[in-house]
């Protein structure tokens, strides 16, 4: 049970200290800088593809 415990604890504040710095790291890089920015974000659609009617009145077009 000692032998186990030896390990555990050292390996376990290590793994605290781990994460701890990749916390602040994210932190201080703005990581969590805008929290709804995304979220209004994928509402709107500003992809530059063409629509359906868009593909259908370009081809009517190029044809005549």
């Amino acid at each position: 049970m000692e032998d186990s415990l030896t390990l555990l604890i050292p390996v376990s504040v290590l793994l605290v200290f781990i994460i701890g710095a990749f916390f602040w790291w994210a932190l201080r890089s703005g990581q969590y800088d805008d929290l709804e920015g995304p979220a209004y974000r994928i509402l709107f659609d500003d992809r530059d593809e063409p629509g359906r009617g868009e593909e259908e009145d370009a081809g009517a077009t190029v044809g005549k």
